[in-house]
């Protein structure tokens, strides 16, 4: 389980098939063997630490199902370690298990924040509400709009210095992962059938 509260950005240094290999600092601190990382928001396991990099061995449906096939040498990354239980939660529960992928809309400045606005699934859509979270590559944010296919998010300036969304540019791919209450909500109410089902 995951926050969403990015802990740094690191580097692909190696992006062979299954094997990726990250570069990172603070991430490294206290990892192990075996640890779960959230890398752009996907929950991978540690199988090897060498000096100031970390390697994953990636399933083939990892990378059908996220972005991290666009992963090669000098990408950066937004990694989170998993989160413990005397941990603060300071974004919201988030598994990185991604749901699919979204693509940049747009981006516009809003004084010194940044609205970016993704066209996403209505599977996807169904379980996102204006005020609610949403993940973004591994980012926590609130939504602060919703169309019948897009929505919007503000970064603020710690959120662009600190993560790797203004990386994006419009058309790019992101991982994407809804809020895990609403959809509990969403899939009971589906089984009782109170309301038919999106698609």
């Amino acid at each position: 389980m995951f926050t969403g509260i990015v802990e740094e950005v690191g580097e692909v240094v190696e992006a062979q098939g299954p094997l990726v290999r990250i570069r990172a600092r603070q991430v490294l601190e206290d990892t192990k063997l075996g640890d779960s990382i959230a890398v752009d928001g996907v929950d991978l396991t540690v199988s090897e630490i060498a000096g100031d990099t970390m390697s994953f061995q990636v399933m083939p449906e990892t990378v059908r199902q996220t972005t991290l096939a666009r992963l090669r040498e000098g990408v950066r990354v937004n990694l989170e370690r998993s989160l413990r239980a005397a941990d603060r939660l300071s974004g919201h529960i988030v598994r990185g298990v991604v749901e699919g992928t979204g693509t940049v809309d747009a981006r516009r400045d809003d004084g010194d924040a940044v609205i970016m606005t993704f066209a996403a699934p209505a599977d996807l859509l169904a379980n996102i509400v204006e005020r609610g979270p949403v993940c973004i590559d591994g980012v926590s944010l609130t939504v602060i709009a919703k169309s019948d296919d897009t929505f919007s998010v503000s970064l603020v300036d710690f959120t662009q210095a600190h993560t790797t969304l203004l990386d994006r540019e419009p058309g790019d791919a992101v991982n994407l992962e809804t809020d895990i209450l609403m959809r509990y909500v969403n899939q009971a109410i589906e089984a009782r059938g109170l309301r038919p089902a999106d698609g």
